[in-house]
């Protein structure tokens, strides 16, 4: 089998319009309807879909919960900027800027949780 990549992760939440306006809010991801009334957030080539607990879209993950994602997200700015803007939206940095290995070599990132207490690394190269 030869993977190109990871086309999307569906995120087990408590509530979805909340996630929904953290990702679009915080990350300035667009917001995406498909399949009827189903969310999702653009994250670069690669698309977050969203699912509340209870109201799953079969089929489902063995033990959907919420806050049990990691997650990294590459951006662009530069780490200062991240912090700025992370702080601008009070969104509390549980740890960075650190140093970590990526998919495509050394990042520097920092740590931050969505809503539902998800781990989101935030990282540039």
């Amino acid at each position: 089998m030869n993977v190109r990549e990871i086309d999307h992760i569906t995120l087990t939440v408590a509530n979805v319009e909340k996630s929904l306006r953290f990702y679009h809010e915080v990350f300035d991801m667009p917001i995406l309807t498909f399949d009827g009334d189903r969310k999702a957030v653009l994250c670069g080539k690669q698309k977050i879909n969203f699912q509340e607990l209870g109201h799953p879209h079969e089929p489902v993950a063995a033990s959907p919960t919420p806050g049990s994602a990691d997650l990294c997200i590459v951006v662009k700015d530069k780490m200062p900027e991240v912090i700025n803007h992370l702080k601008s939206y009070y969104v509390t940095i549980l740890e960075g800027p650190v140093q970590k290995t990526g998919a495509h070599g050394k990042i520097t990132s920092v740590y931050v949780r969505d809503p539902d207490q998800n781990l989101i690394e935030i990282s540039n190269y």
